[in-house]
């Protein structure tokens, strides 16, 4: 599993041409899936993201998590976070895991976090037209697979 986490001061989601998503204040994902990823990794990125502590404190460094500060999510399904650009100048999305698949995690994974921050979301396989207020800027990889 590999998730983009960008911190944000505005952001939303269009899909045709209407808001399905929005938040003033949080974080961003881009949230993409592999084969063999699970539950369990999903737990794990859902701690991660909480607690993340990419936001300011009262002296301007960077202690503080969305719990802290009371942010919301966008989520945004992204498969193209596994292209593989080795070969050729196409990228191939073969370790990106099958729709059906990855639309029972992704909901898993929304679910779980919808527990603790308020979540917004994208439309899972549509064209999505995303503007990012991305404050810092701030942005973070995660990755986490099934042998870790």
């Amino acid at each position: 599993m590999k998730v983009v986490c960008m911190r944000s001061l505005s952001s939303n989601v269009l899909v045709d041409d209407k808001i399905t998503g929005k938040i003033d204040h949080g974080l961003v994902l881009l949230v993409g899936f592999t084969d063999n990823d699970n539950e369990k990794i999903i737990d794990y990125m859902v701690n991660k993201i909480i607690n993340l502590r990419i936001f300011d404190d009262e002296n301007g460094i960077m202690n503080r998590s969305l719990l802290d500060v009371k942010g919301s999510i966008l989520s945004i399904s992204q498969f193209t976070l596994y292209a593989d650009t080795k070969k050729g100048n196409r990228p191939s999305y073969i370790k990106a895991m099958k729709g059906e698949e990855a639309t029972k995690l992704y909901d898993l994974f929304n679910q779980k976090l919808s527990n603790y921050v308020h979540v917004e979301t994208g439309v899972f396989g549509a064209d999505m037209l995303v503007d990012i207020q991305n404050n810092g800027p701030v942005t973070i990889i995660l990755e986490r697979s099934e042998n870790e």
